[in-house]
This record gives structure tokens, C-alpha cells and sequence, in this order.
């Protein structure tokens, strides 16, 4: 987006600048891709520069309907890519400042953990939980951004709510509670301590690794805390790898980024449930791990 000198190109700059971060959260929640987000962003930009700004009634409202269609465009092909990909797949982790942490709607909303469970959505699903339940955007205006009714869009609210409350997290654990599991979780794994690791791991723990086929990575979700445990240990002990951690904040929850040998191996992200680990989400991918370097602000309004 280059500055112009013409005032309705000012105009236009202005009003994209002010709801971009919106856009952004909106999209990368929609395909959990920050690639694939900022893509949906620029081909918005490129819709919006050519619009008659005098024909629109609410700037946001518009925005976020150009937006949601393009990621909606987005979301069809990715999820035909996804299908080809090696391994599991997990969302982009996000470098995030604290104050999305002190916002628990948008923590959430952002999580590893949730975002998987969108990931099971049809992208009309998707779409339309994103923008009723995290957006909270009126029936109407989603109806104009899917290209359904509003009474379709009614029922698809009801059936992908009733579809990710059988799947998401029981309860939000406050953040405190997050943090103590993952300094546990650190503390074991520098040190390969296998009791320390069943210790803060829940029994029914499930690791997913993602390599994308560009770094090693287990090729299916591992299930149970022994089988996690040992796999951690064993792997750690067999390389005799140097690994450091430290604490971070990722998508707006504690989480770790992993060095060996000082260079950026991963990022971990954790479920916890009952102040026990209940999903551990290691992201290797390097094509995944440009944004941990610095901070993607997001928002939901």
C-alpha cells in the first residue's frame, strides 16, 4: 500500500489501517496461517482501494465482509493443501504481547488447542463461528459475508457451536495455572527427568508434532503420558542434542521456544486441564516459525 497523494486514497488507507489488526485476527482464525491471512489481507486492500467509500454505510461491517470472503476463498484451497501435507498439521504460531493474555476471550479464541478443534469445521462453519462466537457479528451481516440467509446461517451457528463445545477445553484455566504446568514442563525436559515429565502430564496427554516433512516429527498424535514421556526422553537421549528452553507467549497463551544448539528448533504449545497438561502442540516447520521474532497484535474489535 504505497501513500498517494489522492484524498480518497488517503481516506481509503486510513480506514483499512484502522481495522487492520481486526482483519487480520479474523482471517488467521478463519485458516490459521499467518501467510494465508495477510495474503486474504491484501487481496481486501485490493478490493477496498476501488470502492465508492461514499456508498458505505459502516467501514468495519464492509471490511470484515470483503475480508471473511476472500478467507473463506482462501480456506477451500487450503484445505485441499492440508490434505497433501506430511504429516500432521498444526496452525502458524503467533509471537503475542501480554495484553492479548489479559484478554481471556481472545486467548481462547486464538489457542492451539481451539484452533484445532476449528480446523474440524466445514470452511462455512468455520466462517460462521469465527464470526458469531469469537466476532460476535450479527446474523445478517454473516449471512451477507457466506452468501447464505440469516436462517441458514442460524442453523449452521447452532450445529458448529454444538460441534466445538463437544471438543473444546472444559474450562478456561487462568493463565497463572497455564504458566506453573509449563515451568514444570521446562524444568523436566532440560532435564530429561521422565518422573518429572509424567508428573505434570495428564494421563490422557496427546503430542502432536508438525514437521511438515521439512524437519523430523512424529508421523501420528502420540497418546498416553507414558508412551509421551518416553518418547520425549528417549528422543532427547538418543541425540544428545544441547536443548534450551524459554518461556514465551504464543497465540496469547505460555508457551516454549525450543533451541539446539542455540538456533530455533520449535515452539510448544500447551493444553492444560486440571493443572495438568493435556495437549502438547510442537510446531517444527520452519516455513511456520516466522512469527515468533516479533509480535502480531490481534483483536476483536
Amino acid at each position: 500500500m504505497d501513500e498517494h497523494s489522492d484524498p480518497r486514497t488517503d481516506r481509503a488507507t486510513e480506514a483499512f489501517l484502522a481495522h487492520r489488526n481486526l482483519l487480520f485476527t479474523v482471517a488467521y482464525e478463519m485458516l490459521g496461517s499467518a501467510a494465508d491471512a495477510e495474503d486474504a489481507l491484501q487481496e481486501t486492500w485490493l478490493r477496498w482501494v476501488r470502492v465508492d467509500l461514499a456508498q458505505v454505510r459502516d467501514e468495519r461491517a464492509y471490511l470484515v465482509r470483503v475480508v471473511t470472503r476472500r478467507a473463506l476463498d482462501r480456506l477451500r484451497a487450503v484445505k485441499r493443501r492440508k490434505e497433501a501435507y506430511v504429516g500432521p498439521w498444526l496452525p502458524e504460531p503467533l509471537l503475542t504481547a501480554p495484553d492479548v493474555a489479559e484478554d481471556v476471550e481472545l486467548a481462547e479464541s486464538v489457542s492451539m488447542a481451539l484452533m484445532l478443534v476449528l480446523e474440524t469445521l466445514s470452511p462455512t462453519e468455520r466462517a460462521v463461528f469465527v464470526l458469531r462466537e469469537v466476532f460476535d457479528i450479527g446474523y445478517d451481516e454473516i449471512a451477507a459475508a457466506v452468501g447464505r440467509t440469516p436462517a441458514t446461517v442460524r442453523q449452521i451457528a447452532h450445529r458448529a457451536r454444538r460441534h466445538v463445545d463437544a471438543r473444546r477445553p472444559r474450562e478456561v484455566v487462568h493463565p497463572a495455572q497455564v504458566r506453573a504446568a509449563v515451568e514444570s514442563f521446562r524444568r523436566a525436559l532440560e532435564t530429561r527427568d521422565l518422573q518429572g515429565l509424567l508428573d505434570v502430564l495428564a494421563p490422557e496427554v496427546v503430542l502432536v508434532s508438525d514437521g511438515g516433512g521439512v524437519k523430523q516429527a512424529a508421523p501420528h498424535p502420540v497418546r498416553g503420558a507414558g508412551k509421551v514421556a518416553r518418547l520425549i526422553v528417549e528422543g532427547l537421549g538418543r541425540t544428545g542434542i544441547a536443548l534450551t528452553s524459554e518461556p514465551t507467549e504464543v497465540n496469547g497463551n505460555p508457551a516454549l521456544l525450543l533451541r539446539v544448539d542455540g538456533e530455533v528448533d520449535g515452539v510448544v504449545a500447551v493444553r492444560v486441564e486440571d493443572a495438568r497438561i493435556t495437549g502438547l502442540y510442537y510446531v517444527r516447520n520452519p516455513h511456520k516459525l516466522t512469527r515468533i521474532a516479533s509480535e502480531t497484535p490481534l483483536t476483536l474489535r
